[in-house]
């Protein structure tokens, strides 16, 4: 059985479906911490389960039988929380249940010195997994084309993006992460450890969002610099929890780094074909 975790999420959500496309739903199962919400799935004979990272027994019952695991990383710890103790868990409830394959969805910044946070956490994680004694992949996200649209979308609205000095990223959209993805859980595609990148063809800095968001709302969308001082005090104006505030600096010192900047034509190979390029989705969004 082929297990998604996360299911209800956009990601998850995204990646069950692609699996579908390439299994039989009897052989797929979902994870999810509210069954409830996922009625339409069980309906089309996927096996629905409760699974919460903070609770081993519920992911005793809702792993039962996978061969072949994907665990979508944890967003715990923008929130104040402990994603690596989930990982952990998940990481030793899987060996016990004798997955024969952990798949796990990282990211391009993966590293113990990342400036971003959610970076030192995928690279920790990919550690945990290195010394599980389980078969395991990490697939390495691009950076998630909505989150930029996301960012900046009340500077889109307001014609002018906001920001500290950044740098060059691979915008990577969720639907084709998740093609991908699906060809790993189901298979089609082995790599042991790491993937390559898997990003989109170009990279491109806030000047180019503002230039192409423009280019779609039929605007000119200016590019404004401000200080990181001046960025966490006005989030903090607003009320944001620090450990938000906390992802932000470092996003913005990481893309300064290059860490978001690799391009890898892996994702155009599996693919076969050009992935998403942000204008695409500003289009369906903006337009």
């Amino acid at each position: 059985m082929f297990v998604v975790t996360g299911a209800s999420g956009k990601l998850g959500g995204f990646i069950v479906e692609a699996l579908l496309r390439l299994v039989p739903a009897e052989m797929v199962g979902v994870s999810v911490r509210d069954p409830a919400k996922l009625s339409q799935l069980a309906a089309r004979g996927v096996r629905v389960r409760r699974g919460d990272y903070n609770d081993a027994d519920s992911l005793r019952s809702a792993w039962e039988g996978a061969e072949r695991l994907l665990l979508v990383s944890s967003n715990a710890a923008a929130a104040g929380g402990n994603a690596l103790n989930q990982h952990q868990t998940a990481i030793a409830v899987a060996k016990e249940l004798g997955v024969k394959r952990l798949l796990y969805t990282s990211q391009v910044s993966s590293n113990l010195q990342s400036h971003f946070p959610p970076g030192r956490d995928h690279a920790a994680t990919e550690a945990m997994l290195a010394h599980s004694g389980l078969a395991w992949t990490a697939l390495r996200h691009g950076f998630y084309t909505d989150s930029a649209i996301s960012m900046h979308a009340s500077g889109i609205e307001s014609r002018s993006l906001t920001g500290p000095e950044d740098g060059k990223v691979a915008w990577t959209t969720h639907e084709d992460l998740s093609e991908v993805d699906a060809l790993f859980l189901s298979g089609r595609e082995t790599i042991e450890g790491p993937t390559p990148p898997l990003t989109g063809s170009e990279a491109l800095d806030m000047g180019d969002l503002a230039r192409l968001a423009g280019e779609v709302v039929g605007q000119t969308i200016e590019r404004r610099f401000i200080s990181e001082d001046t960025m966490v005090e006005n989030a903090r104006s607003h009320g944001l929890p620090e450990s938000v505030i906390r992802v932000m600096t470092g996003y913005y010192r990481a893309a300064r780094e290059g860490e978001f900047a690799t391009i890898d034509p892996t994702m155009k190979r599996l693919l076969g074909r050009e992935p998403q390029h942000i204008k695409d989705a500003l289009v369906r969004k903006l337009g």
